[in-house]
């Protein structure tokens, strides 16, 4: 199989989702069926940044390796090599986790 490198376009971000913990902090383990889809994750890639209505291009607030927040229902899920990604645009990330 091959290995694929995506590189997003202007102010869109590649996401690579954060797992969710598999026990509670009192031991009690979750089965799969009963977890959510976090809605933490790391930065795999980032566009160049946002278009501009004057044709200039505004760097991206977000940079590879950070940690942010984005919404329940944000973005689009692809996958490539066989890994979960999901890819949204810069407007849809709700915060960076420091």
């Amino acid at each position: 199989m091959q290995n694929h490198k995506v590189r997003p376009l202007y102010d869109r971000i590649l996401i690579e989702r954060v797992e969710n913990e598999t026990t509670t902090p009192s031991g009690i383990i979750i089965p799969d069926t009963a977890q959510e889809k976090t809605q933490t994750g790391k930065v795999a890639a980032t566009g160049e940044g946002k278009l501009n209505s004057d044709g200039t291009i505004r760097d991206l607030r977000v940079k590879a390796d950070d940690t942010v927040l984005f919404g329940k229902y944000a973005g689009t899920e692809i996958k490539i090599d066989g890994k979960e990604y999901l890819i949204l645009k810069e407007d849809e990330v709700l915060g960076i986790i420091e």
